[in-house]
């Protein structure tokens, strides 16, 4: 090998010696490609070299578990110093490897139940925030500036050769995978079995250097049951609100749901109130959207026609082998997801995205990042804002984009619908209206470039309260804005400080529109409209095929 040949080749390489190192330590402990379990930690320690990229598949279900508690025993003096690639913070040990002093660098989208530890270790300096990412994002990162050197994922088998099967939970795999196997990077799947033979290849061999059987299957959260029995009637009547105001108003047809109990509503009022309104063929036709339970009765009812998503459901597998029309499901049975895909059908190819929050200020721009919780955001940056590279015409898109430029002399464009559906108060009585951010606070406590916003107020369309919803494409300046958010905010701060006469004027315009003025008679808003009550009322709507996890089956 010549000078100029070896200046082109230093990562090929080098993965050559991570390897070598690899085969000789290991010795009978590798059989191939297959890693015996008991000696992860060695494997990990020879591929790994200090300040390396390491992508740790933790998905918003989906956890390569096993192989995130084998980092927490790596040796700092041997691998220290790690930047850490993480879709989701949900485990300790995905903070563990900062306070042992393993990893110092964090680029991820969603920290959830770890983000009040994580807001601890930034401030403590135990762990430098690169940014805090929308999931798509992420991952085109990892094929430009963010490659992983080494990546350590979860698949449900392998087969001796390497290939994997990731089953229903495919989520983040495949866009990990291939950045970090056509950049000279290192494979390393944890997977439930090993198998001769697989249902289907996922992930082909190639692109996979080692495979390690877990001791335990890994680590996968129910993240999208949300209990009927849980849903309150003002979540009913914000749910009528959003069906008759915005849904039909807009012929809303493809679309994505947030995972909150208000949403959850809406799709157990799908085959009820919506049905009644002859709206069945019309709205919710299309989606981007993990396979919700509480969406079993409107499937049933023929309102969904399809469903892709960014992972499945514990308990859904049975339903969704049996609902192939609906679901993106493979000749072996089982669907398959992929977080970038429907990440990118959310952004593009969806109508409206409708979801919740933790803070709305009076610009309309939206956060789940508060005081001593650093959240992140997943996916809902990309699903609530608006594709400017979108060119495709829908109605709903069109007429959003008509209403946000009446009387303005600019070329015709549609817009995304954007909708922040919130109840004015939140747990504890905190208030969801606030003039600040806490985003901003935030910032400057971790020395943060800029606020961690969620959503940019100018990709807010509609804003809908249990006091009716403000549609913000019709306002015209920034005072209306503002007073149209106030008008909403009920007996906050911020609805206390509203200028009543304005209000009222735009209310008198359909700015603002009162329950009474979308022809809902509050009284009708009852549980008695859910399709399904509780649990077993979404069992009995599949027909027995969906089975929900212990911690649901209350009877």
């Amino acid at each position: 090998m010549n000078a100029v040949e070896g200046r082109w080749n230093t990562q090929q390489r080098n993965r050559g010696e991570r390897l070598a190192r690899a085969r000789a330590a290991l010795g009978a402990a590798l059989d191939g490609k297959v890693v015996q379990s008991t000696h992860i930690v060695e494997l990990l320690h020879q591929v790994l070299e200090p300040g390396d990229r390491v992508c740790l598949e933790g998905n918003n279900q989906k956890q390569a578990d096993f192989l995130g508690k084998a980092l927490t025993r790596l040796d700092p003096a041997r691998v220290g110093g790690l930047h850490m690639l993480l879709s989701v913070l949900s485990l300790p040990e995905h903070l563990d490897v900062f306070d042992r002093g393993i990893a110092s660098k964090l680029d991820f989208s969603f920290s959830g139940p770890q983000a009040g530890r994580l807001a601890k270790l930034a401030q403590a300096g135990k762990l430098n925030i690169g940014a805090i990412h929308t999931y798509l994002e992420l991952f085109a990162r990892y094929f430009v500036d963010l490659t992983p050197r080494v990546a350590l994922v979860a698949a449900e088998m392998a087969d001796r050769e390497g290939n994997l099967y990731t089953g229903p939970n495919t989520e983040d795999t495949p866009a990990i995978v291939e950045a970090t196997a056509f950049k000279s990077g290192i494979v390393i799947a944890q997977v439930n079995q090993v198998v001769d033979k697989l249902p289907r290849v996922d992930i082909p061999a190639g692109w996979v250097e080692y495979v390690v059987q877990s001791p335990n299957p890994y680590y996968i959260e129910p993240l999208f049951t949300r209990d009927p029995a849980m849903i309150s009637e003002i979540q009913v009547l914000m749910a009528m609100m959003a069906i008759k105001g915005i849904y039909a108003e807009y012929e809303v047809e493809r679309l994505n749901h947030g995972i909150g109990f208000d949403t959850a509503a809406i799709e157990l009022l799908l085959p009820t109130y919506a049905a009644e309104l002859g709206l069945k063929g019309k709205i919710a036709r299309h989606w981007a959207l993990n396979p919700h339970p509480a969406l079993i009765p409107a499937i049933e009812a023929g309102f969904v026609e399809s469903v892709h998503s960014f992972g499945s459901e514990l308990g859904m597998e049975n339903y969704i082998r049996a609902r192939p029309d609906v679901f993106f499901v493979g000749p072996d049975g089982s669907m398959r997801s992929n977080r970038a895909f429907s990440q990118a059908a959310g952004h593009y190819a969806c109508d409206m995205f409708i979801g919740s929050t933790l803070q709305i200020d009076l610009q309309g721009n939206s956060s789940t990042a508060t005081l001593g919780r650093i959240a992140g955001f997943g996916g809902a940056p990309n699903m609530g804002a608006d594709a400017r590279g979108r060119r495709h015409p829908s109605s709903a898109w069109l007429k959003a984009g008509r209403q946000a430029r009446e009387g303005r002399n600019t070329i015709p464009r549609g817009q995304k619908l954007v909708v922040q559906m919130v109840e004015t108060f939140r747990e504890h009585m905190a208030p969801a209206f606030v003039d600040r951010l806490d985003a901003w606070q935030l910032a400057e406590q971790a020395g943060m470039a800029i606020p961690p916003v969620m959503i940019y107020g100018d990709d807010v369309t509609h804003i809908l309260t249990e006091e009716g919803i403000a549609n913000l494409l019709l306002c015209r300046g920034e005072e209306e804005r503002e007073q149209a958010i106030r008008g909403v905010a009920g007996y906050t701060p911020v609805g206390m400080g509203r200028d009543r006469r304005m209000v009222e004027n735009l209310r008198d315009r359909g700015v603002i529109r009162r329950p009474e003025d979308l022809g809902i008679d509050k009284r009708m808003a009852t549980r008695d409209l859910l399709a399904a009550k509780n649990m077993k009322g979404l069992v009995r709507a599949s027909g027995g095929l969906y089975e929900p996890p212990k911690r649901f089956r209350n009877w």
